[in-house]
């Protein structure tokens, strides 16, 4: 599913089949959970070149998971970034899903390690959460609370969290979960940030208790480019089940529409949404496609 006999991976400065890599079993990272990781995207775009999508924002946000989790950190960007386009190429792929992991070494203890490993993997990979609306659950799972935390950095074992979520979400007949935060407010989804519609104006929960999505702060930046009004505050889950519409959005997920949220069914007919601009300018972007900026009035297809 994500690798076969000729797939090559990049481990620690050299380019070697996935089949043969190795790490350590006593690993910090495997007893631990203990090691930060991105996940990417790459596109074929139209004028058929392999693009990583903000490769740099993805990169820095890895050394800074690396540096918030006390990790050694001795890569720069542009040797990541220069490692991953090779990866792609050896593998010929060109629309294709990224993960470089830095991991830690042997050790038991709680000390602080001396040094990290890296590997970058990349395979092909459809829309995390589909490309169909979503039936979603509130969680009986909260967010991890940023006093425990370094809520900020994208780190592995954060995740279990993420999975118990998920997992159960399914497990009650329903797409995806919706995760609170401590004070019962609306954080994110297992992998993927929210956004809600009510009155032609998006709304997204505000930093301090969500990781700070880079698909989130794209979202962002398409809004101020087409005029499409958008605030980041607190909010319950009682404000979010009567907006019009609602979306997830996040590297592997895109950007993909709600149907409901605990079967309460969200009024406005996706296509109609502000939401479903943002899918279509979105996928013009990563490919480097031109669409209309101006406003949300004035949006066509390219």
């Amino acid at each position: 599913m994500y690798y076969n006999e000729n797939t090559i991976v990049y481990l620690n400065g050299e380019f070697v089949k996935a089949a043969d890599a190795k790490m350590d079993l006593y690993s910090q990272s495997l007893h631990y959970g203990y090691s930060v990781f991105e996940g990417i995207r790459s596109y074929k775009t139209v004028n058929n070149e392999t693009k990583i999508f903000k490769a740099l924002e993805h990169f820095e946000r890895l050394k800074n998971s690396a540096d918030a989790m006390n990790m050694p950190y001795h890569w720069t960007t542009k040797e990541l970034i220069d490692a991953t386009y090779e990866v792609l190429k050896r593998n010929s792929l060109q629309d294709a899903y990224i993960r470089p992991v830095i991991y830690a070494p042997a050790n038991m203890s709680f000390v602080k390690n001396k040094k990290s490993f890296i590997v970058i993997e990349v395979w092909q990979m459809q829309p995390f959460l589909g490309d169909k609306l979503l039936r979603v659950m509130t969680s009986s799972f909260q967010r991890p609370n940023p006093k425990g935390f370094k809520i900020q950095a994208k780190a592995a074992g954060h995740y279990v969290n993420s999975i118990l979520a998920s997992q159960e979400a399914k497990k009650e007949g329903f797409d995806e979960a919706l995760l609170l935060d401590m004070n019962d407010y609306v954080a994110e989804g297992p992998g993927a940030n929210v956004f809600f519609e009510k009155d032609g104006k998006l709304f997204t929960p505000s930093l301090g208790n969500i990781l700070p999505g880079i698909t989130r702060a794209t979202v962002l930046e398409i809004c101020s480019e087409m005029q499409i009004p958008v605030e980041e505050k607190q909010f319950t889950i009682d404000e979010l089940k009567n907006a019009d519409a609602a979306f997830f959005c996040g590297t592997a997920a895109e950007v993909i529409g709600w149907e409901s949220l605990d079967d309460t069914k969200f009024p406005k007919p996706w296509n109609e949404t502000v939401g479903r601009i943002i899918q279509e300018a979105y996928m013009h972007k990563v490919i480097d496609k031109a669409y209309k900026k101006e406003s949300k009035r004035e949006f066509e297809r390219a």
